[in-house]
């Protein structure tokens, strides 16, 4: 059975029966960037991977506002599908496609007409600019495609299957390295290679996404008559897609201020970044997982009314983030320095040592960042969007001053602290408030109940007042 009802059982075996799945597809997904930069840095050198490197921060903006906005768009799926709402779930459909396909084409020709103006902000230096130019101006030409992936994806994660987008994954994931591969060892194209093995592995998977979803999702499969635009339901959409697609970007905004400010100590300094990142973002994905899991269980026990059933998942989950991210921090400590060394060419003890000294830090507060997937994809799950937007502003200004101030007295180790500097304000904030709101939905329900007992009341009074005939 492909779709799953979250709405009764366990609520931990459910929602690490959907992790399961999502983590082994995040892994591939880190494992499908990584390739990139494994493959160029390799084959083509450091100052090729730096290329990659400063390019990554610009495509994650671009990449976070597509996953933000699809992921918002499918809350309404999975909330109508938990409602037991099938034509509701169709018109959410309908209308995220509306949506996605307007946001696909304005990202598309906004990022290709000023991305020379984007990497001369970035600080990115001359030896490396044409190379960064070139793999983005690849990548962007298809942002269609990522956003078609991450809401077809969307679609079937909101009907309770993570199992299905991990198997598309997989496949694209293989498909991207061996293209990257023979397109930049084989045809000299260099990281221009790199970027079209990308967009050709995603375009493969988007096709097979579709035939797939015709074939075994009847409730996707749309009527002519569920082609009916409705304005409110826009707006329901909106007020969820574009909160959480501006929260994302803010995020990847950081990133970008992070590498800007890294691009002023060198080549060696960036590609100790990317490296270090890349190897955090994969240590990090079972907490992202997690998160994933929790968004959509929220959100179909939202649409059933549930609370209660949230908060028991909540607890739960949030205990098993914090044996994941005490595990996965040791793990890093120990085996980090080899992971690095995998990345470049030839010996480079610097650049070791600066990636190094990065995870040393930054693994200490895993826990706040495994807090912050389990909070905010739950206020996400119930439509909330106005907190974790918070959350991420005041993790952007605690992350640009970190990076910005400590650089400028520290030199690049400064760079070290601004992470997990907003990691610890960021979940603060989206802790208190998770807290806030179910305090005020159990209030209402309990309001609700009164009401309704009231009433009750009322109509057995006036029952035994009314004389018998």
């Amino acid at each position: 059975k492909m779709i799953k009802d979250m709405t009764a059982g366990s609520p931990i075996k459910l929602i690490m029966t959907f992790a399961v799945p999502v983590l082994i597809g995040n892994i591939f997904q880190q494992l499908y960037n990584i390739s990139d930069i494994l493959i160029v840095g390799r084959l083509l050198g450091v100052e090729a991977l730096a290329a990659v490197g400063v390019s990554a921060p610009i495509f994650m903006v671009l990449l976070m506002i597509a996953f933000g906005f699809t992921g918002g768009l499918t809350v309404i799926t999975a909330q109508r599908f938990g409602a037991k709402d099938v034509s509701g779930v169709r018109a959410s459909v309908v209308h995220s496609l509306i949506a996605s396909t307007i946001l696909s084409l304005a990202m598309t020709g906004l990022t290709l007409f000023y991305l020379p103006q984007i990497l001369h902000l970035m600080n990115v230096p001359e030896n490396i600019w044409d190379n960064a130019y070139r793999f983005l101006f690849v990548l962007c030409s298809g942002l269609v495609l990522v956003v078609s992936y991450n809401l077809l994806s969307g679609f079937i994660r909101a009907l309770g299957d993570s199992k299905t987008p991990l198997y598309f994954l997989i496949f694209s994931t293989v498909l991207n390295a061996l293209l990257n591969l023979v397109l930049v060892y084989f045809t000299g194209l260099g990281v221009v290679g790199s970027a079209l093995g990308t967009l050709t592995a995603m375009t493969i998977s988007v096709v097979l996404c579709v035939i797939y979803i015709g074939r075994k999702f009847p409730i996707l499969r749309l009527r002519r008559t569920d082609w009916v635009y409705n304005p409110a339901f826009m707006r329901e959409h909106l007020y969820v897609a574009v909160p959480m697609a501006l929260q994302f970007s803010v995020i990847a905004l950081g990133l970008i201020i992070i590498q800007t400010v890294c691009n002023s100590f060198g080549s060696d300094t960036i590609a100790a970044f990317t490296s270090a990142l890349r190897i955090e973002q994969l240590a990090t994905s079972p907490l992202v997982a997690l998160g994933f899991a929790l968004a959509t269980y929220t959100a179909q026990n939202f649409g059933a009314g549930k609370i209660g059933r949230i908060r028991r998942g909540v607890v739960r989950s949030s205990l098993v983030s914090v044996l994941f991210s005490i595990s996965v921090a040791l793990l890093v400590r120990f085996v980090g320095e080899d992971m690095i060394g995998v990345f470049i060419k030839g010996e480079k003890p610097e650049i070791i040592d600066i990636a190094k000294g990065y995870l040393d830090i930054s693994t200490l507060f895993y826990v706040f960042l495994g807090q912050i997937f389990i909070f905010r994809n739950t206020l996400q799950g119930m439509g909330q969007s106005v907190i974790p937007m918070v959350a991420s502003i005041v993790e952007l200004v605690m992350r640009s001053f970190a990076a910005v101030y400590l650089a400028s007295r520290m030199g690049y180790e400064g760079i070290y602290f601004a992470s997990p500097i907003a990691w610890v304000g960021a979940a603060a904030v989206v802790s208190f408030g998770y807290l806030k709101m179910v305090r005020w939905f159990r209030h209402c329900l309990s309001c609700r109940k009164k009401h309704f007992r009231s009433e009750d009341a009322d109509l057995r009074s006036e029952a035994e007042t009314v004389p018998a005939e």
